[in-house]
């Protein structure tokens, strides 16, 4: 069931990319800034299992090739059928705050079309035939796991590489990533084993956004776990002053902030990430 990946990573990690001198710089790349709150939240205790089942994947609204195992509303599982596409959307939608998600996908149950997202209610949850499902409409955005490409309303515009930081490494997407869905911003990124790996889409405020994956692989299981979520607020003057400065100056420039008389802590506080 899709089982064999076509085109080869290799061939699209080594596409042409516009961003290329930007992904060599180590320097300041404010789509690779992690978002401020996001420490805040992973800093705060682990939700209740009753709250994960509570943002768990929704039974009402999927393809009727996938089930959520009786043992585990976490886990999904979809059946083994030729040529079809399947999607299943979580049971909350985002319209507000920032929340993150971690989904965990075995590698060697992805198939050539392997993708994990967000969507609104109106995206379509299955296709006839092998696609990223994710992505190839208006109503949702994507990103799919073998072809390390980001797609939203593929058949207008062509899939974008990401990670941008790994453009020049063969970058292996891990069994567990984090999805990063932040709603005051308008924007979705991801982390793979502790790194953030930048802003997939932005753009995204005034829409209501569901989890959601969409699958090829019989028999594959994919498990969704609730993080958490922060709810809009002001932040600290502190680090407004802190992203001022940065903003102000260019990628080039950030680091001349070491030249200055402040603190180091104050100095360091302002280049790191």
């Amino acid at each position: 069931m899709g089982q064999k990946v076509s085109g080869g990573i290799k061939t699209i990690l080594h596409e042409p990319n516009s961003l290329a001198l930007i992904v060599r710089s180590p320097v300041y790349n404010p789509d690779l800034q992690k978002p401020t709150r996001l420490d805040m939240l992973f800093d705060m205790s682990p939700v209740s299992k009753e709250l994960q089942l509570r943002h768990a994947w929704n039974p009402d609204d999927r393809s009727l090739n996938i089930f959520i195992k009786e043992d585990n509303p976490l886990v999904i599982h979809r059946h083994p059928v030729a040529q079809s596409t399947d999607a299943i959307r979580g049971k909350v939608g985002f319209e507000r705050g920032l929340h993150a998600w971690e989904v965990t996908w075995n590698a060697r149950q992805r198939g050539t079309h392997a993708v994990v997202g967000v969507a609104t209610k109106a995206a379509c949850l299955h296709s006839v035939g092998y696609q990223s499902l994710i992505g190839s409409n208006a109503e949702s955005w994507g990103w799919d796991l073998g072809r390390n490409k980001l797609y939203h309303d593929s058949k207008v515009n062509a899939g974008i590489l990401y990670p941008q930081v790994d453009v020049n490494a063969n970058f292996v997407v891990p069994d567990s990533l984090v999805v990063i869905l932040d709603m005051d911003e308008g924007t979705l990124s991801f982390m793979a084993e502790g790194r953030y790996l930048g802003v997939a889409f932005s753009g995204l405020k005034g829409q209501k956004l569901f989890p959601v994956v969409s699958a090829v692989w019989g028999h594959c299981e994919i498990t969704m776990k609730y993080i958490g979520g922060l709810d809009p607020q002001p932040l600290p003057l502190m680090e407004l002053s802190r992203r001022v400065i940065r903003q102000q100056l260019s990628r080039r420039r950030i680091e001349e902030i070491q030249k200055l008389p402040l603190p180091k802590a104050l100095r360091s506080y302002i280049v790191n990430p």
